[in-house]
């Protein structure tokens, strides 16, 4: 009667210690969150969802090629596979940590042949047991912590948390190397569409050096003007020189990001026209939802706030119950009968007394941890706002440069044309062909660079905001140019 009333009692003692346990509420810092962006005047304002995919955003831009390189860069990408196993380490390791909070079970097999010496104090059988003995064991052993103070369950949500955290970890560096492939490879198309651009302004000029060298034979053009033609042509040629160069540095990057060796990678030049898309500019609030590095940040604070509960509940005892039972016998043929049988169960609870204020010292460690984390957390989403706010800033500005950057070019075509006719009448010299060609070629180079820098700026806005969003569920926005 008296044991069970024991057993009883300390069933109730356990859960009321464990009802004692209390999770610390999670604190995530405020954000200062805005109404609306500032440099997005112009826009119309989004509701993008965290559900939408983030694959396949790329093809806003409308190319082919560009939608290939990205699926081998899923497949091949040295990167992304060091980020997939980092994930995968992560996991793992969150279900070790999981796995803590059921029972364990081990067992031993046991077997050995023993001398006991001859003036071992307290002998059994006194002077008449052998000196030589055999002995064999068979055991089990089950153990369980009783989760009384939530250290086990505290230590399991940091895991979980840790583990989500490495998940956004492989999607942030998966949308980073697909913009920066994307990138790349809008950068690798402005560089064709300017090659292209100097090889007919070289092809003009290699005429228009001719026609200075037929007026010089004929002794109507100075050798000055001959000169002067000659230096463009070659000035010319020199730009489209410098333009490949620069090409094939990108084009080895592409190489790189796809998992490709740059000696073996290759895209043929060719003159694209690459959409600008219209990208929907999310509200500030839905930033949040959006970026997984900001989730990734988020997670690690309340993985940081569930270990300053693991480190307070240290402070209290800990309580395991145990459980073992086995066989044992000096004779190894018949181990397994119930005479050899033997077995021990029951609870130790363990507390320390004294430890000179190490507890005490990783609770202030891990506080301070949990407020590197939110401090962390706030510059990363400040971060995020002053990317999107700068890239809106890129695409507002370079919009209404273009078209200031348009009639530039109409201009300078107009007064290189003028100055073709001026000279071939004689009223001017071959100086004023050499600036207007110049002033044309400058204005053109300009438009170019401004439309690939339009593009990459698009880029990193979708980089900015999260990425994912398909034509289908773009709101009307205004024309960009």
């Amino acid at each position: 009667m008296i044991r069970p009333l024991l057993a009883a009692s300390g069933t109730l003692v356990v859960l009321l210690l464990s009802a004692c346990a209390q999770d610390l509420p999670l604190k995530v810092p405020e954000m200062p969150v805005s109404g609306a962006f500032k440099e997005a005047a112009p826009w119309t304002t989004a509701q993008p969802a965290d559900e939408l995919p983030r694959e396949a955003w790329w093809t806003l831009f409308g190319d082919a090629e560009l939608n290939a390189l990205q699926q081998r860069l899923i497949e091949h990408s040295a990167d992304l596979a060091a980020a997939l196993a980092r994930y995968q380490q992560s996991r793992a390791a969150t279900e070790q940590i999981r796995a803590s909070e059921l029972p364990s079970l081990n067992t031993s097999l046991n077997t050995q042949r023993n001398r006991q010496s001859e003036k071992r104090p307290l002998r059994v059988l006194g002077p008449s047991s052998p000196n030589l003995y055999g002995s064999t064991t068979l055991g089990f052993d089950l153990g369980y912590e009783v989760d009384l103070w939530g250290r086990v369950r505290s230590q399991v949500a940091a895991g979980i948390a840790l583990d989500q955290a490495a998940k956004a970890d492989l999607a942030s560096a998966q949308l980073v190397l697909q913009a920066q492939l994307t990138d790349s490879y809008v950068a690798l198309r402005g560089l064709d569409r300017e090659a292209a651009l100097l090889r007919d302004t070289e092809a003009a000029y290699a005429k228009a050096l001719d026609l200075v060298n037929q007026r010089h034979d004929a002794g109507i053009a100075s050798g000055l003007d001959l000169a002067r033609a000659q230096v463009q042509l070659e000035a010319t040629r020199s730009q489209s020189k410098q333009s490949q160069a620069q090409r094939a540095l990108v084009e080895h990057v592409i190489a790189s990001l796809v998992g490709e060796t740059a000696t073996d990678f290759n895209i043929p030049a060719r003159v694209v026209d690459l959409r600008l898309p219209q990208i929907p500019a999310g509200m500030p609030s839905t930033l949040l939802q959006r970026r997984p590095d900001i989730a990734a940040a988020e997670r690690r604070v309340a993985a940081s706030n569930a270990s300053v509960g693991v480190a307070r509940a240290a402070v209290f005892p800990a309580l395991t119950l145990s459980g073992l039972v086995g066989f044992q016998s000096s004779d190894s043929s018949y181990v397994v009968s119930a005479p050899n049988t033997f077995w021990a169960v029951g609870p130790t609870m363990v507390f320390t007394l004294f430890d000179a204020g190490k507890r005490q010292t990783e609770i202030t460690r891990v506080q301070a941890v949990l407020e590197e984390s939110g401090a962390r957390y706030r510059g990363v989403v400040l971060g995020a706002f002053q990317q999107v706010e700068d890239n809106l800033a890129l695409l507002k500005h370079y919009g209404a440069a273009a078209q200031s950057e348009e009639a530039a070019v109409t201009a300078a075509q107009r007064a290189l044309a003028l100055a073709h006719a001026r000279y071939r009448e004689g009223a001017v010299n071959y100086l004023d062909v050499v600036a207007s060609q110049a002033s044309a070629l400058q204005t053109q180079r300009s438009a170019l660079d401004l439309a690939t820098r339009q593009r990459r700026a698009t880029v990193a806005l979708i980089r900015s905001l999260g990425g994912g969003w398909t034509e289908a569920a773009e709101p009307q926005a205004p024309t960009q140019r």
